[in-house]
C-alpha cells in the first residue's frame, strides 16, 4: 500500500477544489492501494464548501490525521499537488502535478521549469497537455552559456473528470418567460460576461426570452453579491425598456440545486462566451444533465462536446454536438495578464458577435434539433466519463501495481467485501 500525500484546495468552491476532491475520491475508491493524507491549502478569495457531510467529515479526518503523521515523522511515498504548477515542489520520493493546464496557447516559463521538478503531470484536457507539449523559451546554459530551447519534458496524461449522478432539486425561480439561457461563471476577464450579457440584450431587445447569469466576482458574500449586482446593473441602464429579462443567481448552491437549474424546464440551453477553459466543469455539467450547450469549438471543452458518429459511408468521425460559435484566436487583453500564470504573449479565442447572435437566433427558433443533439451527448458523456472509469483512469496514472500486486489487491478486495 502506497502512502499518497494530497496537497490542494480541497474544501474550496472552486474548479480546482473540485479537481482536488475527485484526486480524493479515485484514490479512496482502491483502499487496498493507497493510504491517503492530506494537505489543504487555500484558492485565491473563494468560499469553502459549506455541507456538513460524510465526505466533508473525512477530509477533516485526513486532515488530522496528516497532521500526527508528519509530527511524528512520517514520510509518503508519493505526492499528488493539485493546484498550478507556481506550487509544485518535490515532497516526496514520486511527485506527481495536477493541473487543469491553461485556458491560452502557451504556459508561462515557470511552469516548464516547474515541470521538470514533477515524475509525471496529470490533466484534465487535450488542450491543457498541448499548451505544456508545444510551449518553449529560448534560454541559456549556465555552465556553458550555450543557447538552447527550454521545454517540459515530463510525461503527461490526460484524465477529465467524472460524471455525478445527482438528484435534483426543484427551483422555484419566479423566471418571467418560458424561454431562458443560463451562462456560468466567475466574472473575470476570462469568462467573458460582459459581452455574453450585452449581446444577449441587443439580440433580443423586443422578444420575451430570458438570461440566468449564475456569478460572482470571488466569494458568495453579501457585498460580492452586491458589487455583481451593480455590475449588471451597469451594463443594462441603457436598455431599460427592453423585453427579454436578465437574472442575477447568485449565492452558495448545492450539487443537487445545480442539477435543478440544469434540468429546469424554463431553462433551454448553456451559453458560454469564455476566451478559454482549461476543462469547462460547468459547461460538463450542462452536457451529462442534457442541457443544449452553445460554446466557441475551442479549449477544454472540445473532449466532450464531440462524440464518435458514424457518417453515411460507415466512417467514424468526431462530430461537434453543440452550437458552435465562431472566433477568432488573438493575444490576451492587458487586464487578464497574470505574471507567471498567463503570458502576456499568449493567445486565446475571442467570440464573434454576430455569428454568437446569430447562433443564439438559431437555438431558440430550432430548439428541438439543438435538444435531439443534446440527449445524444448526454448518452455519451456519461457513458465515456463514468464516476469508477475516470477513478480507474486517475488511479493508474498515479500507480500501475505489477501483476503479483493486482493480484495481491484482488484478493484483499475480495475479502473486504465478504
Amino acid at each position: 500500500m502506497k502512502k499518497v500525500l494530497v496537497r490542494g484546495p480541497a474544501i474550496s468552491q472552486s474548479g480546482y477544489g473540485e479537481h482536488t476532491r475527485f484526486v480524493l475520491r479515485s484514490l479512496r475508491s482502491h483502499p487496498w492501494m493507497f493510504d491517503v493524507y492530506l494537505i489543504n491549502v487555500n484558492w485565491g478569495q473563494t468560499g469553502w464548501i459549506f455541507e456538513d457531510t460524510e465526505e466533508r467529515r473525512w477530509m477533516d479526518f485526513l486532515l488530522s490525521k496528516t497532521i500526527q503523521h508528519t509530527q511524528q515523522g512520517g514520510q509518503f511515498d508519493i505526492s499528488l499537488q493539485v493546484t498550478i504548477p507556481n506550487e509544485w515542489e518535490k515532497l516526496a520520493p514520486v511527485n506527481i502535478g495536477v493541473t487543469a493546464g491553461i485556458e491560452t496557447t502557451k504556459i508561462a516559463p515557470g511552469w516548464v521549469e516547474k515541470s521538470l521538478q514533477m515524475d509525471k503531470i496529470i490533466v484534465v484536457s487535450e488542450h491543457a497537455k498541448f499548451g505544456f507539449d508545444n510551449t518553449e523559451y529560448p534560454a541559456t546554459n549556465n555552465g556553458t552559456g550555450e543557447q538552447f530551447l527550454a521545454k517540459s519534458t515530463c510525461p503527461i496524461e490526460v484524465v477529465g473528470y467524472p460524471v455525478k449522478n445527482i438528484e435534483p432539486v426543484n427551483l422555484d425561480l419566479d423566471l418571467k418567460h418560458d424561454f431562458n439561457f443560463l451562462t456560468v461563471g466567475t466574472w473575470i476577464a476570462r469568462k467573458n460576461l460582459e459581452r455574453t450579457i450585452t449581446w444577449f440584450v441587443e439580440e433580443f431587445y423586443d422578444q420575451e426570452v430570458g438570461l440566468i447569469v449564475k456569478t460572482s466576482l470571488a466569494k458568495n458574500c453579501l457585498r460580492d453579491r452586491t458589487f455583481a449586482h451593480q455590475r449588471l446593473q451597469e451594463l443594462l441602464k441603457e436598455h431599460t425598456d427592453r423585453k427579454c429579462e436578465v437574472y442575477l443567481l447568485h449565492g452558495d448552491m448545492s450539487e443537487s440545486e445545480m442539477t435543478g437549474l440544469y434540468q429546469h424546464p424554463q431553462v433551454k440551453a448553456m451559453i458560454s462566451l469564455s476566451h478559454g477553459e482549461g476543462f469547462g466543469l460547468p459547461l460538463f455539467e450542462a452536457a451529462y444533465n442534457g442541457l443544449p450547450v452553445i460554446a466557441p469549438n475551442w479549449s477544454g471543452q472540445v473532449d466532450f462536446l464531440h462524440m464518435p458518429v458514424k457518417d453515411k459511408k460507415g466512417k467514424v468521425k468526431n462530430k461537434a454536438m453543440f452550437s458552435e460559435i465562431a472566433f477568432d484566436i488573438k493575444p490576451i487583453q492587458p487586464e487578464a495578464h497574470w505574471e507567471g500564470v498567463i503570458q502576456k504573449d499568449s493567445m486565446w479565442c475571442f467570440p464573434k458577435e454576430w455569428n454568437y447572435k446569430k447562433t443564439l437566433r438559431q437555438v431558440h427558433k430550432n430548439i428541438g434539433a439543438a435538444k435531439s443533439d443534446a440527449k445524444k451527448l448526454q448518452k455519451w458523456v456519461q457513458e465515456t466519463f463514468e464516476e469508477s472509469v475516470q477513478y480507474q483512469k486517475l488511479c493508474n496514472s498515479v500507480y500501475k501495481p505489477s501483476k503479483e500486486e493486482e493480484e495481491w489487491n484482488s484478493l484483499l478486495n475480495e475479502v473486504q467485501m465478504i
